[in-house]
């Protein structure tokens, strides 16, 4: 066997990792996306959204000015700085970075998650299962990342970078959750009234 074909074996067994993980992955939505054990919670949550008394910062919440949900636009705030610290986090003295960075991904939580919540409160049963699990992911990202700030404060760093990739990978899970609501459910652009 030549060095041509032992890649291009290796190239084949690749991809099919990929699509075994990519049909396991799709599997496991398209059930998440039809079990209705959660659906008694989640009309309780969604009404409870719909009736927050946000006036016309409901619109805004929902990206109606810019034509387009504005969650995406949000989340990029906390995934940016969390990605950019476990970078740093392999650069030696770069601690008050990092944990610079941490807190300012904490801190851009809120307006995410509260753009998204006003987004999940009207979508669809199907679509509203993905979300509730996309947010499960986001509380899960966000308890590792305050436990990552509290060990990098009280001087622990080597446990503030293990807490920071276990909520790295917590982002990662939602973030695929939320690609799919927002991209294979077709989530778009809120109609203006």
């Amino acid at each position: 066997m030549n060095s041509h074909t032992s890649d291009t074996f290796s190239t084949t067994e690749q991809a099919a990792v990929v699509d075994t993980a990519s049909a396991w992955w799709l599997t496991a939505l398209d059930r998440l996306e039809r079990t209705t054990v959660a659906d008694p919670a989640i009309r309780v949550l969604q009404r409870g959204v719909r009736s927050l008394p946000l006036g016309s910062m409901r619109d805004l919440l929902r990206g109606r000015p810019l034509g387009h949900p504005v969650h995406p636009v949000l989340v990029q705030v906390p995934i940016g700085c969390w990605l950019s610290a476990a970078v740093l986090d392999l650069v030696p003295g770069s601690q008050r970075a990092t944990a610079t960075l941490t807190a300012v991904g904490l801190a851009g939580v809120a307006p995410a998650a509260m753009a998204g919540w006003a987004d999940w409160a009207d979508m669809p049963p199907e679509q509203a299962r993905v979300g509730l699990a996309h947010a499960v992911s986001n509380v899960a990202a966000v308890a590792c990342y305050t436990a990552s700030l509290t060990a990098r404060l009280g001087g622990r760093w080597a446990r503030g970078r293990m807490w920071s990739l276990g909520g790295l990978a917590a982002v990662a899970v939602s973030g695929a959750l939320g690609g799919h609501v927002a991209y294979r459910q077709a989530v778009g652009a809120h109609a203006t009234p």
